[in-house]
């Protein structure tokens, strides 16, 4: 079995992914494990939606901070990407744009997809708070959202934000 990454090697490793011509626009959300190797799962159509919605609701109601779609974080996991982040200002000027950053910024949103498996979501949702996140939002495809802060889950986020999901829609083939 082999050894974790050390922080130094993974933040190189993304360096290396980052200029990789190969992996530039793939349709794919590109993420390090523990270990450095390269993770990518593809979106549906429905997820960008949602990602957008959510970044959307997050830019316009939380004037103090700015959105971070698909921001790199350096965890306890590797190098994940949250489909949404919200910083802070204070956040923003403390870590700029480093690349990754160094801790989780205050709010992570994954949108969960069909190929994501509960305890992979789970360890993602630790991860992210382990390394900072004030609250990780869980977003199901069909339009609800799960907070979770350090004590656990949570009725609704303790940020002045309300974010009302459409239902799926059906299109012609």
């Amino acid at each position: 079995m082999g050894n974790l990454a050390t922080p130094e090697a993974l933040i190189a490793r993304w360096e290396e992914v980052c200029r990789d011509p190969s992996l530039q626009d793939l349709p794919y959300k590109i993420e390090l494990n523990a270990w450095g190797k390269v993770e990518m799962s593809p979106a549906s159509n429905r997820h960008s939606r949602l990602q957008g919605i959510i970044a959307l609701a997050l830019g316009t109601q939380l004037k103090d901070g700015g959105i971070l779609p698909e921001c790199s974080i350096l965890t306890s996991i590797g190098i994940r990407v949250p489909d949404v982040g919200w910083a802070s200002s204070s956040f923003l000027a403390a870590y700029g744009e480093i690349t990754p950053f160094m801790r989780a910024p205050e709010i992570c949103v994954e949108v969960i997809s069909p190929s994501n498996v509960e305890a992979e979501i789970e360890e993602k949702k630790r991860a992210y708070l382990a390394a900072g996140a004030e609250e990780v939002w869980l977003v199901s495809e069909e339009g609800s959202i799960r907070y979770f802060g350090a004590s656990g889950e949570k009725a609704k986020s303790d940020f002045p934000v309300v974010v009302t999901l459409p239902p799926p829609m059906k299109g012609k083939p």
